[in-house]
């Protein structure tokens, strides 16, 4: 018996330090644990010439809530989110094509082509009318997707979006404009916890191994980043005059310490739509879904609430 013990205890040891320093599986059995969670499991679905993966769960029949993320991100920035809804709503988190373990086609990547490839996704699974959030890049999408189509949006949501002219510029926006490097785009391993600090105002905890490990794989992507960046600015899409074509009642959260997109871009939002409400979260960055996914959610939950 105390060599079965000592035997468990030892496999248990091992597995630990196998998490720990090998932060491939670290990050998989996060995610895992993550989507258990959030009662999400993992589906892919062919659309036109492209294989679409997402996070599916809560009741099937309850309404559909579609999340989508922003740049350089994927649908795991959604899981904590998530976690908070899928008790009443059926919860859908994509990833974008170029992004995360969809398919990355040849060709644009610009809010408008990816606005149509999502119509297509939401058709293909045949979704009808759907309650529809996106964040920063994907929040320029989700509002350019509900300007073209309102009869397939319920309601809205724009966490931190990008796609308006704010009266006050963003910090990002001033270092492209004076010609330094994109914080977003990390170069080197070591820029990694500057995007952090760019993008929060408290950094999620990392272990070592596994922000070392990030920082790695956002190195070997900079290249392409930067490309898909390019291509969102050279073919920007303006969304000062689609908004007044949104119908759905639109929620506009923002991070006060935004650094990325100003929160005075809410102005310019609230007097374009039709039916806007408004909140911003104090002491919160540029993706409050991650920072404060517990009060984003019971916000966004009340919008829902009062919106329908």
């Amino acid at each position: 018996m105390k060599k079965l013990l000592l035997g468990l205890i030892l496999l248990l040891v091992t597995a630990a330090a196998i998490l720990w320093f090998v932060p491939a599986i670290q990050l998989t059995s996060l995610r895992l644990i993550e989507q258990q969670r959030a009662g999400l499991s993992h589906e892919q679905v062919r659309v036109r010439d492209l294989n679409i993966h997402y996070y599916q769960g809560g009741p099937a029949n309850g309404e559909v809530i579609v999340l989508i993320h922003g740049f350089a991100a994927d649908k795991d920035n959604w899981l904590r989110f998530a976690r908070h809804l899928t008790d009443r709503y059926r919860v859908i988190a994509l990833d974008l094509p170029g992004f995360g373990q969809s398919d990355h086609p040849v060709g644009s990547y610009d809010v408008g082509t990816q606005a149509e490839r999502l119509a297509d996704f939401l058709d293909t699974l045949k979704l009808g009318q759907v309650n529809l959030l996106g964040n920063s890049m994907g929040g320029h999408i989700a509002a350019l997707y509900a300007a073209r189509y309102p009869q397939q949006v319920k309601t809205l949501a724009l966490f931190d979006n990008a796609g308006v002219d704010a009266p006050h510029e963003s910090e990002l926006y001033q270092r492209l404009r004076e010609g330094k490097s994109n914080p977003l785009v990390v170069r080197q391993p070591e820029d990694f916890q500057q995007l952090l600090n760019f993008v929060f105002v408290e950094p999620p905890y990392l272990p070592q191994p596994l922000k070392q490990y990030l920082a790695e794989r956002a190195t070997d992507n900079a290249a392409y980043y930067a490309q898909v960046f390019q291509q969102l600015v050279e073919r920007y899409i303006p969304l000062e005059p689609e908004l007044p074509k949104v119908t759905a009642p639109t929620l506009l959260l923002w991070g006060r310490q935004d650094r990325v997109l100003d929160v005075s871009s809410i102005e310019v939002m609230q007097a374009l739509l039709q039916k806007p409400s408004v909140a911003i979260i104090d002491g919160v960055g540029h993706a409050p879904m991650l920072e404060r996914p517990e009060q984003s959610a019971l916000l966004y939950r009340q919008f829902l609430q009062t919106a329908h």
